[in-house]
């Protein structure tokens, strides 16, 4: 497979993960609604989703993801930030700006955020690959953040998250090597969309789960006629994971447009590795698919030297496929202690406690508002003045 570029090869040399204050679990969620704990842990493959306090947001996760990053690299050579995201807090200004200044990066850098629903922390992986390629020197630091919010006592309200995952794209990467080709696939459909004016957003999920499909097939077809690897050459893929079994179903479809065997066997072992962190944050809308990675590297056995892919999609709908193979000495680089520390520092609360934290909203009445102290964390919104956010390390 292609793998170099005209600068040679680039990839993911550095990956790291933050979450959330708090943690609901799904057992209160099930006592609140009446129902069967089955229907979230087997039904959607969810056990309990991040929420986050009054004083965090995409920001303080993006920066607090990013920290570890910057801490171990420095900030020479990263002249770009690539910030991912649909729970955008502005209309004008990136998120990324604010995080560029709590990270202390340089100031000759650009900074931009891209949106296409879940998709965009992929388009951000390959804008990265494209700018390091033409300039090998440079890395870029993409991040995907997000928080997911529906509608309380909708069906999407079990299917909520946060999270955000922070990369180190650069040439002669230590985790993964981004190959060519890619397989695209986009289609306007109304599955999944939030207006300006609403905070939480609006989907129809039968819907939504046939557009995925349909993107499924359409990014697979695309992949193998652009000359992509053949489906049996993996040794596991990551998908987008709106609720984890919706990966299963995804992985299902595309094993019967090849004609393969779609058993649950076939299916556990090119998926099971991937699940374990989306089914404990919930969704993270961007950053989803790049945990499954993550929770792929912390726990599978070797994958060195070995074909991953990736499927990412994002409601509306704009998909792609793409491959990364694995790098010898990658688990020198892993943050498998620090990842699970990000999520076993998560307070439970019961069901009373999250609506409090759900119902919580910024006034926009262009006072001046500080914020109580929350979160843990190494970054928190401290309040707003003038309707400018204020930002904080901890």
């Amino acid at each position: 497979m292609a793998e170099n570029g005209v600068n040679g090869i680039v990839g993911i040399h550095d990956l790291s993960f933050a979450t959330t204050q708090f943690v609901l679990p799904h057992t209160e969620l099930a006592r609140h609604n009446g129902a069967d704990i089955a229907k979230y842990h087997i039904g959607i493959g969810q056990q309990a989703m991040s929420v986050p306090a009054v004083d965090e947001d995409i920001v303080t996760m993006a920066a607090a993801a990013a920290a570890p990053v910057v801490a171990r690299h420095g900030v020479d050579g990263i002249r770009t930030v690539v910030l991912a995201t649909e729970s955008s807090i502005d209309q004008a200004k990136a998120a990324g700006v604010y995080v560029h200044s709590l990270l202390g990066l340089p100031s000759a850098a650009r900074v931009v955020e891209l949106k296409q629903a879940c998709y965009a922390g992929t388009a951000a992986l390959q804008f990265a690959v494209g700018l390091v390629h033409r300039d090998p020197a440079q890395r870029v630091l993409v991040i995907a953040t997000d928080v997911a919010k529906y509608d309380v006592d909708s069906p999407g309200e079990a299917t909520q998250g946060a999270a955000a995952v922070a990369m180190l794209v650069s040439a002669d990467p230590a985790l993964v090597r981004i190959e060519e080709p890619s397989g695209l696939f986009t289609a306007d459909v109304m599955d999944f969309w939030r207006p300006n004016y609403r905070e939480a957003a609006l989907v129809d999920g039968q819907e939504s789960i046939s557009a995925y499909l349909q993107a499924v097939e359409g990014v697979w077809k695309d992949y193998r006629e652009q000359g992509g690897r053949a489906l049996g050459e993996f040794a596991a893929l990551c998908y987008h994971q709106p609720f984890t079994k919706m990966a299963y179903k995804a992985h299902r479809h595309l094993l019967h447009c090849c004609g393969e065997d779609a058993d649950d066997a076939v299916v556990s072992r090119a998926l099971g590795r991937t699940t374990a962190y989306n089914a404990v944050i919930g969704n993270s809308y961007t950053a989803s698919v790049y945990l499954a990675l993550a929770a792929l590297l912390d726990d599978a056995d070797d994958l060195a030297g070995r074909p991953v892919g990736f499927l990412s999609y994002g409601s509306g709908s704009v998909a792609e496929f793409f491959a990364g193979t694995v790098v010898p000495g990658y688990r020198e680089h892993l943050r498998t202690a620090a990842h699970g520390e990000a999520l076993s520092r998560r307070r439970p609360i019961d069901h009373a406690a999250y609506r409090e934290l759900r119902a919580h909203s910024l006034p926009a009445d262009g006072g001046d508002h500080l914020l109580p102290t929350q979160t843990e964390g190494p970054y928190r919104l401290a309040g707003v003045s003038r309707h400018k956010r204020l930002y904080e390390p901890r």
